[in-house]
């Protein structure tokens, strides 16, 4: 019997948390709050996907043992009054305000989700690049914000990006056509592009700009992306919602760069003023040597100096270049900062293990995708009021993995079960009513498609009529 398999009722620290989220709801909005029925419901798909590892209805009335039916969960996903966009920002005040978070930085970064190449009904699916192979899957985008503390790493934002159809188009014939060598006169011009369809770093812009709207009070002192966010627009855009932050991200090696009235690439201008070795903290602890080099220099393409970094680590043959919006902060300091965006690739890694969106979810349209994942991303937020988590952050120690904290709580799952079988008045009859519905529901069987039988599998044998035609061959 797996542990996963038992839910009887939610577990106590998932209704503490949704119990937290109706308060910070009534805040925001006065006027709204969870039902007694939607508090239950939230608390039980939180404890569902954390012990199945997945937002499927399916799964989470195996692991109720039929007590919720499919087309009651799914009915209340729909059709229930939830105030679902007011849901992540409550639930992340409620987070902000137990570990009393008064500032940190934030991170920028998107990720992939792969899907069917058949899917048609799941909203956001579109022809990704895929890094591992070198070619294309179909699949989903989504630009996440980060924020990252001296306590706690946090999810606290995102949004799906999908490409504008009609440029993706054009650039496909655009394409074609240059490879037939046909003359720019001749290619039909780039179409203006739809607002519909931001860009990732217009996304980005829009995640950082509703996040300083919804939460002023949090001082941030830097952000920073990796290279496709290295824009003027974005750095700049990022400088006017946060006038005194830090903006940090990454330039392409042939971006020009002036010097000395000399127009030379980011790698020219390092190859003639090579970096010397430094001793830096990652993400302030783990000591290591690097090369940096460093100046504030004009940025062609950005019409403005930037604080310009080549960075290179140990045992690495090229630089990777950073920029930085501010000047008067130190090399070291913003090579050490940027060191923190790691931090958001961990996230990515624990939320696609063990936070269920990753691994298995199937729901349909705008609203499926976007309710599904603000839950999966409550379960995130939910870890940091499981006890053992609050414990070791009250102590000042290091926090339990997620991959560890949810095997944990699968066996809590577990425990509750048979406590509450043993407490009854009736252990014995409690104990057979529980197995019958653990066979019913959780050890469901299915029908193998590997063995032959009731199925029609022809004639194999010869036909005496065609036997002529065997003796003559």
């Amino acid at each position: 019997m797996r542990s996963h398999m038992l839910i009887k009722k939610p577990l106590m620290f998932t209704e503490n948390y949704v119990e937290s989220i109706n308060a910070g709801i009534q805040v925001l909005c006065p006027d709204r709050r969870l039902t007694r029925l939607q508090k239950y419901w939230l608390a039980f798909c939180i404890t569902a996907i954390l012990v199945t590892n997945s937002v499927c209805w399916a799964r989470f009335q195996r692991v109720g043992m039929g007590k919720y039916k499919v087309a009651a969960l799914s009915w209340m996903f729909r059709k229930s009054r939830i105030p679902w966009e007011l849901l992540l920002q409550a639930s992340i005040n409620s987070i902000l305000n137990k570990y009393g978070i008064t500032e940190g930085t934030l991170g920028i970064d998107d990720t992939d989700n792969k899907r069917s190449k058949s899917t048609k009904n799941i909203a956001h699916v579109h022809k990704i690049k895929d890094k591992a192979s070198g070619g294309y899957i179909m699949g989903q985008s989504i630009v996440f914000l980060v924020l990252i503390t001296s306590k706690i790493t946090i999810p606290v934002g995102f949004a799906f990006h999908t490409p504008d159809p009609v440029l993706s188009a054009w650039r496909r014939k655009d394409d074609e056509l240059r490879k037939k060598n046909t003359p720019k006169a001749m290619r039909p011009s780039e179409p203006p592009r739809n607002p519909a369809y931001p860009t990732i770093p217009q996304i980005a812009l829009a995640l950082i700009n509703q996040f300083k709207q919804n939460h002023g009070q949090i001082r941030i002192r830097c952000i920073f992306a990796d290279a496709l966010y290295g824009t003027a627009e974005f750095v700049d855009g990022v400088g006017r919602i946060y006038k005194k932050a830090q903006v940090i991200s990454q330039i392409r090696s042939n971006q020009n760069v002036h010097f000395r009235k000399k127009i030379l690439s980011v790698e020219e201008y390092f190859t003639r003023y090579p970096g010397v070795e430094q001793e830096i903290s990652i993400r302030g602890g783990e000591k290591v040597r690097v090369t940096i080099g460093s100046a504030r220099l004009y940025v062609h393409a950005h019409g403005k100096k930037r604080f310009v970094i080549a960075l290179k680590y140990e045992g690495e043959t090229d630089y990777r270049y950073i920029i930085a919006s501010d000047l008067s902060w130190r090399t070291i300091d913003i090579v050490e900062a940027y060191t923190f965006r790691w931090l958001v690739e961990v996230f990515f890694q624990d939320w696609k293990g063990y936070e269920g969106w990753g691994q298995l979810t199937k729901h349909p349209g705008e609203e499926g995708s976007s309710r599904s994942l603000i839950l999966s991303l409550m379960v995130d937020h939910c870890l940091f009021l499981h006890p053992d988590q609050l414990a070791l952050f009250g102590n000042n120690l290091p926090a339990n993995t997620v991959g560890s904290l949810t095997a944990k709580i699968k066996v809590e799952c577990l425990i509750s079960t048979i406590e509450e079988i043993i407490t009854s008045d009736e252990p014995t009859n409690q104990f057979k009513k529980f197995a019958k519905q653990l066979l019913e529901h959780a050890a469901v069987l299915s029908p193998s498609k590997k063995h032959l039988v009731g199925k029609t599998i022809g004639n194999l044998a010869p036909t005496p009529s065609l036997k002529y035609r065997n003796a003559a061959a």
